[in-house]
Formats: structure tokens, C-alpha cells, sequence
């Protein structure tokens, strides 16, 4: 199972937010690229960034300072999310060294979009579902659509998407636990893995995602907890690789 760093941007720095608020908010770093070498020097093999201004905007606002930490470490596979509404952006990430494009809120407001980058870009699209009590969240967690995560996933799987990320929402930035059994739930009920979100906070959690990686949770984002010391990511890591 991989334990993957989150890097969330907010105006060039490395920041976290509580329950995907903008306004509140912790710097971590000025240095992104700086963190980035923090855990990849630790052993993350893949990278979890998120630009949260893009997220607001609708399109890409720190893509310099992600590109700058694709160049960094080639070696490491490289995910992005926030802002990605449009063929476009895609290329222009998949061109500077991204591995996979997170697609979120236009995956739930314009489901033919997935289907269309997927074929166009195979090998590279990833969906992120953000829920609560199973309903599928949009627009910067700022309202709840009448979607039902499984449903959407499966449709997701068929139209030929890498994987899902499923954030508990309620969970996400309070470091309360890992909702280990819907995680668990979404994986058993599509073929495609699912990385888990939000929520880890100590090593109890890693090891309880790991008891569930057989079902297809190939992997775990982890970011409050590692950045404020609850979880030791060198540890966590070489727990998470035994799964």
C-alpha cells in the first residue's frame, strides 16, 4: 500500500486546510519544493498536490510551483488536483512531468467529461470523490449533490478512469480516523483501486487501511497528521509498504 504525501498549494506555499476551508488555514512551508524533497527523501514514491486556488478558480494557479517539483524528482510519480476543467490543463500537466490528473467537481457536474479525457488520455485520469454519509460533494466541499458515491464510481470504472480517491469530508483535516469501512465498501464494489483520504491520523489508522488493501485500496493520502507530528511518515511508510 503506498502512503502518499499531500502538498496542498494556496498562493505558492504548502498550506492545510480544516474541512477544505479556504479561510481556515495553516502555512506549513514557504518552500513547497522543499517539503516535496522532505518526503520523498523519506520514501514516498507518489506525490499528492492539490492547488487549492485552482480548486476556487477553475483553473490552474500554482502550476509553476508544481511543475518546479516534477522537474525536482522525475522519479516520483506525481498527482494533481484543483482546477482541471478542461482538455488543456491536462496536456499542459502531463507535459511538464505529472503522472495522473485529479478530475473532481466536473466529474460530478459533467460525467461525459471523464469518459471523454480517459479515452483521450488513458492511463492518466484519476476521479476524486469527496462524500458524506455517502453523498457526493462539489464546489470545494461547499455543497452536497444528490450523487451516491458508488453509483458514480461505477460508472466512473466504465468509462475507463485509474482509480478513484475517496475523501470522507467530515473526516478530512480533523485527524479523527479513517472511515476505514465505506473506504472499504467503495473498493469491494468496483475493480479499479481506490486510494483512501482524510481523516489519518496516527499509525492505527495505516494499519487499519491495510487490513482492507486485499479489497483494492491500493493507497492512503496523508497530510495534517505527518505535517503536525501525530503520524512519523518514515515509520507509517515502511508500515504501509508490508500491505
Amino acid at each position: 500500500m503506498l502512503l502518499i504525501p499531500a502538498i496542498d498549494l494556496k498562493e505558492g506555499k504548502c498550506v492545510r486546510l480544516r474541512q477544505g476551508r479556504m479561510e481556515d488555514d495553516t502555512v506549513f512551508s514557504d518552500d513547497p519544493v522543499a517539503m516535496a524533497k522532505r518526503w520523498v527523501d523519506l520514501g514516498a514514491k507518489r506525490l499528492h498536490l492539490v492547488d487549492l486556488d485552482g480548486a476556487f478558480a477553475g483553473k490552474p494557479r500554482n502550476a509553476e510551483v508544481i511543475r518546479a517539483i516534477t522537474e525536482a524528482f522525475p522519479e516520483v510519480d506525481v498527482q494533481v488536483g484543483g482546477g482541471i476543467r478542461d482538455e488543456d490543463t491536462i496536456q499542459e500537466y502531463l507535459n511538464v512531468g505529472v503522472r495522473y490528473v485529479i478530475i473532481g467537481t466536473k466529474a460530478v457536474s459533467a460525467p461525459h467529461f471523464v469518459e471523454d479525457v480517459a479515452m483521450e488520455f488513458p492511463g492518466h485520469i484519476i476521479v476524486g470523490l469527496d462524500a458524506k454519509d455517502g453523498k457526493v460533494a462539489i464546489d470545494g466541499w461547499s455543497k452536497l449533490s444528490r450523487h451516491d458515491v458508488i453509483d458514480l464510481a461505477m460508472r466512473f470504472e466504465n468509462d475507463g478512469v485509474e482509480a478513484i480517491i475517496y475523501t470522507d469530508i467530515s473526516r478530512d483535516g480533523m485527524m479523527r480516523g479513517v472511515n476505514v469501512e465505506a473506504t472499504a465498501r467503495l473498493a469491494e464494489a468496483i475493480h479499479i483501486p481506490v486510494i483512501a483520504s482524510g481523516g489519518i491520523h496516527d499509525l492505527k489508522d495505516i494499519r487499519a487501511l491495510g487490513e482492507v488493501a486485499d479489497k483494492g485500496v491500493i493507497g492512503a493520502i496523508t497530510g495534517r497528521a505527518i505535517y503536525e507530528g501525530s503520524l512519523d511518515f518514515a515509520e507509517a511508510h515502511k508500515l504501509a509498504e508490508q500491505y
